[in-house]
């Protein structure tokens, strides 16, 4: 009882990971062993030791007791591969705690501390970048639907769930989060669709001009024309500057030349301003972008070196 007690202690850090606990089956595991006994004695191929050891650790690390204690059995014997006790260790400790008894005396019988392998380091690197990447995609889902919560807060008249009802059609089509395009539509009019303001600025997105005809908006105050004309500029302001929202943001205010000039947001208390009411609604700082659209802004090296402190 005490040397079972001493074999976990001992290999507590070795195996707190528990790389590889995938859910394989017994199906998946046995194939794996086969292939991989296969493999380590050349039966109808030529023989390949170090692929016969990637699919053991593969199966081991899956719950394979078999798999384990062979790996054990090689690294302590040098079979096939360079001898390492610390390897051995690492594997009979596995195969033990996997209710082997006989791994149990082997690693006793070794008496020596167990060392990860590079094939269990490896499937914890793994394991621990799909653990950020779930991580990074549950805070992405909870943030999406606190957001949603606050835009039916905010939307409440029928206008604006009309409106609204456009951008989900709309946003999808250019790769817009539908919340950046409530944000601007609420910063820039207000939901007004006839919205003209002192430098002519037309419609829900207030689209000068210039910009109308360069996204080819014939209609400005006709709501659809207007959210698809302001749509396809801020995907070509994403990709200009690569998913930077305040500076996306900035030159949708400002215009893109000048935040090339000013290498970053401008010194302009309105698009400062600006660039805070909208980012009280809509807080990500980086947003996806198609890079085919355009070439990045050739300032932005420039400002992000700038902006790391």
């Amino acid at each position: 009882m005490k040397a079972r007690f001493l074999l976990r202690l001992l290999l507590a850090c070795a195996l707190c990971a528990s790389a590889g606990a995938h859910a394989a089956d017994a199906a998946e595991r046995l194939a794996w062993r086969e292939q991989a006994r296969t493999l380590e004695v050349g039966e109808g191929v030529t023989r390949d030791t170090d692929a016969a050891i990637a699919l053991y650790c593969r199966a081991a690390l899956a719950g394979d007791v078999f798999s384990a204690y062979k790996l054990g059995w090689l690294y302590a014997n040098g079979r096939g591969t360079l001898r390492h006790e610390g390897y051995a260790a690492h594997w009979f400790a596995r195969a033990a705690l996997m209710g082997d008894a006989h791994a149990e005396v082997m690693f006793k019988r070794l008496g020596v501390p167990a060392d990860k392998p590079d094939c269990v380091l490896q499937a914890e690197r793994a394991e621990l970048q799909r653990g950020e990447h779930v991580a990074e995609q549950e805070k992405k889902a909870a943030e999406s639907q606190l957001a949603a919560l606050r835009y039916r807060e905010l939307v409440s008249t029928p206008e604006q769930q009309r409106i609204m009802k456009i951008v989900y059609k709309l946003a999808p089509q250019f790769g817009i989060e539908p919340g950046l395009a409530f944000a601007v539509i609420r910063a820039e009019s207000n939901f007004n669709a006839n919205a003209l303001s002192d430098k002519n600025a037309q419609g829900l997105m207030q689209l000068i001009p210039e910009t109308a005809a360069r996204f080819a908006v014939r209609k400005p105050f006709d709501p659809e024309q207007n959210i698809r004309g302001g749509l396809a500029y801020l995907q070509w302001l994403l990709a200009y500057f690569r998913g930077n929202v305040p500076l996306v943001l900035a030159a949708y205010n400002a215009g893109e030349g000048t935040v090339d000039r000013y290498r970053g947001v401008p010194p302009f208390p309105e698009t400062q301003g600006y660039i805070k009411r909208i980012q009280q609604v809509f807080a990500l700082q980086q947003h996806p972008f198609d890079a085919r659209i355009t070439a990045p802004s050739p300032a932005l090296p420039g400002i992000l070196s700038a902006a790391r402190p």
